[in-house]
């Protein structure tokens, strides 16, 4: 789950780089593996059974995700606190401050002998033209970053991201979202996309990775920012969510308002629901999976509360599916790619699934369905 397109991390999250041909091959047969060995231990009876049952499923699902996918560590490096805002403040106020606490934060990296992460912060300040909502820069660190004109958009797209995804590899996260912004506007300009880096992601080699915990302390963040981004983007506006990976649980978790009009899901290991109707929202859910995402590998089990159950790309599960192409797991929003095309097609409500959600041929255009 490491992943978000933009090149996120792995079964936690979004990708924290591309797996190479020897890792995607790992993790997906030993993904395989792991289900048919799961099914094994889930078969097996006696009173040691469920002991037994729940030791296996962890040690194969941390296994299935944590092969494919190299871990970027955060140091725990000093900033400054991160700026407090009233709720009537504008986004160009919000802006602003979180430009020059960033740049604080760059400076007091760099003092403190960290010039990795200093280079990492003056890299996000784009020459003083970055746009965030929210910014900081202690420890992993947070940051929701706008692209577009969020004042004027009818249609806002947040990207929400998975394991892995700190300071230190947002540029993966960045690029991903940049990507997207450009395949909108050239259809409609109105249109923004928010980055939403508003948790602690899990490492996509450790034990949080596999249970819900960091997920549900982010839907706890990520509901009331969904409230205030109505009021700062244009009126009437549209609101998508595009979850990659871990990121797919976080959504899975979050109560959305009307204002959230579709769900998209990809790069999922599952939600820890049994299906698309028993997630807490009332929009479109849509999921999709490329075939060259190692992570379709992944059992899809659930037991004591380690991993995250059925296979939103399923058709039982209920969700609307999307063509992804032959993605792979950190490829969703690369450039000219046909899950890109189906993503932006989703945030501009001109798509409609068909098909079953991996590889082509899932998602064509809705006819009569205006793009204004």
């Amino acid at each position: 789950m490491a992943g978000t397109t933009t090149g996120t991390t792995g079964t936690a999250g979004t990708a924290t780089g591309t797996a190479g041909a020897a890792g995607t091959a790992t993790g997906t047969a030993t993904g395989t593996a792991g289900a048919a060995g799961v099914a094994g231990a889930v078969r097996a009876g006696g009173r040691a059974g469920g002991r037994a049952r729940r030791t296996v499923l962890a040690a194969l699902v941390a296994s299935a995700v944590a092969i494919p996918v190299s871990a970027a560590a955060s140091p725990d490096v000093p900033a400054p606190p991160p700026v407090v805002f009233a709720e009537d403040a504008t986004a160009e106020g919000r802006y602003a401050a979180n430009l020059a606490n960033l740049a604080e934060a760059a400076r007091t990296a760099r003092s403190a002998g960290r010039t990795g992460r200093a280079a990492k912060l003056r890299a996000m300040e784009a020459g003083g033209a970055a746009r965030f909502l929210a910014f900081d820069g202690r420890g992993k660190g947070r940051a929701v970053e706008v692209f577009g004109g969020l004042e004027g958009a009818d249609r806002v797209t947040v990207l929400v991201p998975g394991s892995d995804t700190t300071l230190d590899t947002y540029q993966r996260f960045r690029a991903g979202a940049v990507a997207l912004q450009q395949r909108l506007e050239a259809e409609h300009p109105r249109s923004a996309v928010v980055a939403w880096l508003g948790y602690d992601t899990p490492g996509t080699v450790s034990v949080t990775v596999l249970t819900a915990g960091r997920a549900d302390e982010a839907a706890a963040e990520l509901r009331p920012f969904l409230d205030r981004l109505r009021g700062l983007s244009g009126p009437g506006a549209r609101i998508s969510l595009l979850c990659h990976s871990y990121g797919s649980v976080v959504c899975a978790r979050t109560a959305t308002g009307p204002g959230v009009t579709d769900v998209a899901l990809f790069g999922s290991p599952g939600t820890g629901a049994d299906s698309a109707g028993d997630l807490p929202t009332g929009a479109r859910v849509w999921a999709g999976r490329g075939t060259g995402d190692w992570i379709g590998g992944v059992p899809h089990v659930r037991v004591a509360g380690v991993g995250f159950g059925a296979d939103p790309v399923d058709p039982a599960f209920g969700a609307r599916p999307f063509a992804a192409g032959s993605a792979g797991h950190s490829d969703y929003l690369k450039p000219g790619t046909e899950s890109l095309d189906s993503l932006a097609a989703i945030v501009l409500g001109t798509a409609t699934g068909t098909g079953t959600g991996t590889g082509t041929s899932a998602i064509v255009p809705a006819p009569g369905v205006s793009r204004a």
